[in-house]
């Protein structure tokens, strides 16, 4: 499978009828927009800069290389006045994502200095260099009529935190769309029979993110698990007990069973070229494929901290979830509400099944649990909290084949949690657990959501605008 960059476009504009009358103008914007370009670059992002566009002529053009070049987004940088016009051909032909950068080269003109020059034509193309403002209102109205979605960003070129830090969200924000619009994701088995909730439309999804879903069969991770040798599930288990913190309790045969799964998993998942998996099984008591579905959790916690989020119970909306955050490097565990503690004002959430190591606060434990709550059999499973600190909720929220992105920003706290061998944690949220609840619960969203480290809601909403989704943040 070809591994394909995110592509961002970039161009700066100006006009040709400026360069005769104020000399050195044109060099001075061009070296403007490198230092843009500047700010684009970086690994797993290839920048694909046509300079200064300053012709309807060129801006055709320009329009055309964006197109063969495949490019993801596209970063428009306003130097100085520019016509509408060689800006339009550009964007329409592309029919991507466009930013638009206004940024001016200092915070303010330094009017003294700029009174003195004496010479109104010098003074002229110095107040030129510093219009970037001037044709915003001019492209918006136009994009506007041409039915063509623009964002901004507006500011100071060089030594502007919100510039950087905006722009930094839109490259990641295209990055997880990126991610997103080439990810496969597998399903296997069938939903949990009932939860109506989690019941999702598949093309709504591969429609609104790209996502290619693979429908598997769990006959084959049966077959790739017979295949197993005893080699590889004596690697297995050294890498589990090197990642997890493996209780005393924990019996070794169920070790050796969690092993031989997380074994036949990869394997399923490179096979597949998977990015994400959500799955749910349950058979008969003693069927080969019992076996499977009751010793699968640690091998779908590693795969999750591997970048490969699984989520349990078929929950397709959450794997989509999941990934989105993992992708935004912030993790993306399955969780759900445990409990509300009024006393602490807090709200406990977690969830059976595989938990997302990397963002655990310590070492995961692995415990041995005699059954799984409302599933079949038993085995070993996963406890962890997550990472104290700040911390974003998501959930991807269907509606009659409709999506939307609901998230809230809050705080994972120490404090005591329920040592049931389940994901588990304690989150306190700036509007009180009362408030987070009932607003959470009015969106809609499934009982499932995905949370992961870090206040990341400007960068949904970004991704949100550049998905065309709606957004809504709780708190």
């Amino acid at each position: 499978m070809i591994e394909r960059p995110l592509k961002a476009g970039l161009f700066g504009i100006g006009l040709e009828a400026y360069w005769p009358q104020f000399d050195g103008l044109e060099k001075r914007l061009r070296g403007y927009v490198e230092v843009v370009a500047d700010k684009l670059a970086r690994p797993g992002v290839e920048v694909v800069n046509l300079g200064l566009i300053d012709t309807p002529e060129k801006a055709l053009d320009a329009g055309h290389a964006f197109r063969e070049a495949d490019v993801d987004i596209i970063f428009l940088y306003i130097t100085t006045y520019a016509l509408s016009s060689t800006v339009l051909p550009v964007v329409r032909r592309a029919k991507v994502p466009v930013i638009i950068l206004n940024l001016q080269p200092t915070s303010a003109i330094d009017y003294s200095t700029f009174n003195a020059l004496g010479d109104r034509t010098v003074m002229t193309g110095e107040w030129l260099a510093h219009c970037a403002a001037c044709p915003v209102p001019e492209i918006a109205n136009v994009f506007t009529r041409a039915g063509i979605e623009f964002h901004q960003v507006t500011g100071v070129l060089s030594g502007d935190p919100i510039v950087d830090e905006e722009i930094e969200d839109w490259i990641e924000a295209a990055r997880v769309a990126h991610v997103m619009a080439h990810n496969r994701l597998g399903v296997m088995g069938r939903y949990y029979n009932g939860m109506l909730d989690i019941y999702s439309d598949l093309t709504a999804q591969s429609t609104a993110f790209g996502t290619h879903i693979e429908v598997l069969e769990i006959d084959e991770l049966a077959r790739l698990r017979r295949e197993v040798t005893e080699a590889e599930i004596a690697a297995s288990l050294e890498r589990i007990r090197s990642d997890f913190d493996v209780q005393s309790d924990c019996n070794s045969t169920e070790l050796a069973r969690a092993a031989k799964t997380a074994v036949a998993l990869r394997k399923l998942v490179d096979s597949k070229r998977l990015g994400s998996l959500a799955y749910y099984y349950e058979s008969v008591p003693g069927h080969e494929y019992e076996d499977v579905i009751t010793s699968i959790i640690v091998g779908c916690s590693m795969l999750t901290a591997d970048g490969i989020p699984v989520a349990g119970e078929y929950e397709i909306k959450n794997a989509q979830a999941m990934k989105i955050m993992d992708s935004f490097g912030a993790g993306g565990s399955f969780t759900e509400y445990y409990a509300m503690d009024f006393d602490a004002d807090i709200v406990l959430m977690g969830h059976d099944g595989p938990g997302h190591t990397r963002i655990a606060e310590g070492r995961t434990k692995i415990r041995p649990l005699q059954v799984y709550h409302g599933k079949v059999g038993s085995g070993v499973s996963v406890e962890m909290s997550v990472k104290h600190g700040p911390v974003t909720l998501l959930s991807v929220v269907e509606s009659a084949g409709a999506l939307k992105l609901v998230c809230a920003e809050g705080q994972s706290v120490p404090g005591p949690i329920l040592e049931i061998g389940n994901t588990n944690s304690r989150y306190e949220f700036p509007i009180g657990a009362r408030a987070f609840v009932e607003s959470w619960n009015e969106q809609g969203p499934a009982h499932h959501c995905a949370v992961g480290v870090g206040h990341i809601a400007k960068r949904i909403s970004k991704l949100g605008r550049l998905l065309k989704l709606d957004v809504v943040k709780v708190c």
